[in-house]
């Protein structure tokens, strides 16, 4: 059945202007569906990073710090915590804060809660500095392979400067 009057070409043109417009409120909605998406994973990775910085300041991690910072190399170290591992003293689990405290941001970087980025801007060579202080403490006290995350850490950290 054919329509008299009607031209095919315009019908064709206001079509394909209706289906182009379509595609475009499309592409606009993906846009800014991947903003949103963008925005949310910087929005949580502010609060981990909050979450995990606070910890950085409680008093228990902060006395985990100074015990460190008391030894005065590495070696100083490994001997103390391989006899406080030795003799299950306070002491040792004290120190595991803060090993546990840098496993655990490494585990959060490698499951992507947390970006190696931010975590360079805010512990950066700290980090680094950690895990050369511990890497003696931790192979005499329980051998190589122990901590796996915060020495892939801090080797990402190293690659990254």
């Amino acid at each position: 059945m054919e329509i008299i009057g009607v031209d095919w070409a315009e019908v064709t043109a206001i079509a394909t202007s209706v289906l182009a417009l379509g595609l475009l409120g499309a592409f606009g909605a993906a846009v800014f569906a991947a903003q949103q998406v963008r925005e949310a994973r910087k929005s949580r990775e502010a609060q981990m990073a909050a979450e995990f910085f606070r910890r950085w300041n409680e008093d228990a991690l902060v006395e985990a710090r100074r015990m460190v910072g008391s030894f005065k190399s590495p070696e100083e170290l490994r001997d103390a915590f391989a006899a406080y591992v030795a003799a299950d003293a306070p002491e040792a689990y004290v120190l595991y804060r803060e090993l546990d405290y840098f496993e655990q941001l490494a585990a959060l970087e490698r499951q992507g809660a947390i970006g190696l980025e931010l975590i360079r801007d805010l512990l950066g060579r700290t980090l680094i500095d950690r895990w050369e202080m511990w890497k003696p403490a931790l192979k005499a006290a329980h051998g190589p392979g122990v901590y796996p995350l915060f020495e892939g850490l801090a080797r990402k950290l190293q690659r990254a400067e």
